[in-house]
């Protein structure tokens, strides 16, 4: 997957953040978290990649790893700066993202990578797969509420500080919500709810 240049702040090397996740579906909160971690780390770009399974989620997405790639590229239309990656779903299984960016890493072998989390996945940082692994592959942007302190991780690696505004958005809410019958429409792109509503997705039952 190619960069788009008119991204690109120095041709010669770029920041690439990597966004992994179920986006399960993809939300308002997403992209705030996206935006903070572009302009406060001066990326260049970012990539959203849905993960095909989680380890540490065991029961897995609730829609299918195709509805949810159209959801993402549906709310990223018109912004250059954020793309979609289908490497893991491409892969199948099981999720490692030690294995993405090592993989990312070949396919851009000139970019910079961070890696996107919200600090309240720190704990579970050092569970991960490969976690000091991780962490030299590429820098880790802990996203935090403002003036919240971020925790701290028993890993002894870089990492850089991203504030981001309270957005109480998740997508399991979202999810209980259309299962039963409740507003929720405004915490995704307006394409998204559509795309929801026309597949009849996470109704209860479905």
């Amino acid at each position: 997957m190619n960069i788009p240049q008119s991204v690109i702040r120095n041709p010669n090397s770029f920041r690439l953040g990597i966004f992994g996740g179920s986006f399960d579906p993809v939300h308002r909160g997403h992209f705030v978290l996206a935006e903070c971690c572009l302009e406060q780390a001066k990326l260049d770009a970012v990539w959203l990649v849905p993960a095909a399974e989680q380890p540490l989620k065991p029961q897995g997405p609730q829609a299918s790893g195709p509805h949810r790639l159209a959801m993402l590229e549906l709310a990223i239309k018109t912004r250059p700066e954020l793309q979609v990656s289908t490497i893991e779903l491409d892969r199948g299984g099981v999720s490692y993202t030690v294995d993405t960016l090592e993989a990312i890493r070949d396919q851009q072998p000139k970019a910079e990578l961070f890696f996107l989390m919200g600090a309240d996945s720190l704990a579970d940082l050092p569970l991960w797969h490969r976690a000091d692994e991780v962490c030299e592959l590429a820098t880790p942007l802990i996203v935090g509420r403002a003036g919240a302190e971020v925790p701290s991780s028993v890993l002894q690696v870089k990492m850089l500080q991203v504030e981001m505004p309270a957005t109480p958005i998740s997508s399991s809410q979202i999810r209980q919500s259309i299962a039963a019958g409740k507003n929720w429409e405004n915490s995704v792109a307006p394409a998204v709810a559509e795309y929801i509503q026309k597949h009849k997705l996470y109704r209860e039952g479905s």
